[in-house]
């Protein structure tokens, strides 16, 4: 982080209701750095598509094992961190559950033209949309998932 930027954290419930939370968010800040409609929307659906992964995939075991036993240690979450520029928007989504192959998800997330449906991988149609709307996606799996999406903002006389 540096002097030109912001940040703003958010520290959700792992549940698929908290979800328009981020997207709320992410709409004020896109709106206060100058993003167009459709670009906001891009951003809106890519950020839903790596928030409903960490929700389905993330915690599964963790939720299973809470429903037996009654007992949670600490809630499942997302961590989702804005980092606002001058001429950019990152959003990071991170969450603490189970990782995944992101190396072999990338090779599944390979463009859809030409292909039928039944051919299509339901597990890399979201990484392909996220990659199909921001100008960068980089995901990392260490100690959980983290997915870093970035939008650049042209202004007029950028070219």
């Amino acid at each position: 982080m540096n002097e030109n930027e912001d940040l703003i954290t958010l520290k959700v419930p792992a549940a698929a209701e908290y979800i328009d939370l981020v997207r709320l968010t992410l709409y004020g800040l896109a709106v206060k750095i100058g993003f167009s409609y459709e670009e906001i929307e891009d951003m809106k659906v890519a950020v839903s598509e790596a928030c409903n992964n960490a929700v389905l995939h993330a915690y599964g075991d963790i939720r299973s094992h809470a429903a037996l036993t009654g007992t949670l240690a600490e809630a499942p979450h997302i961590e989702v961190r804005f980092v606002k520029r001058y001429d950019a928007l990152s959003i990071i989504v991170k969450d603490e559950g189970t990782s995944f192959d992101a190396a072999a998800a990338a090779k599944l997330a390979q463009p859809v033209d030409g292909k039928t449906i039944d051919e299509l991988q339901a597990g890399g149609l979201g990484l392909y949309l996220m990659q199909a709307l921001m100008d960068d996606v980089v995901v990392s799996s260490e100690m959980g998932t983290e997915v870093v999406l970035t939008k650049r903002l042209i202004r007029s006389g950028d070219h």
